[in-house]
């Protein structure tokens, strides 16, 4: 299993769209998808569950997979937006 960060790559190079289209898709903050893409759910960004719901829809991953992705590799449960 990939982490965020390589799951969100990977789905994007696939589609062949830019940090700043998912942005303008999504509503998400152009800086926060970059975090995401830099340090997956390790770094000082979390993703929230909506966030991760909207990523998914886009991007036509499975919702779980990007769930697990963001799970799976924080280090800080305590400040995770997504919990375990």
């Amino acid at each position: 299993m990939h982490d965020l960060a390589h799951l969100l790559q990977d789905a994007m190079n696939r589609k062949h769209v830019s940090t700043e289209a998912v942005a303008h898709a999504t509503g998400i903050r152009t800086p926060r998808i970059r975090a995401f893409l830099q340090d997956g759910a390790t770094g000082p960004v979390h993703p929230t569950r909506e966030e991760l719901a909207e990523l998914a829809e886009l991007l036509a991953l499975p919702q779980t997979e990007l769930l697990e992705g963001a799970r799976r590799h924080s280090s800080r449960a305590a400040h995770d937006a997504v919990p375990s």
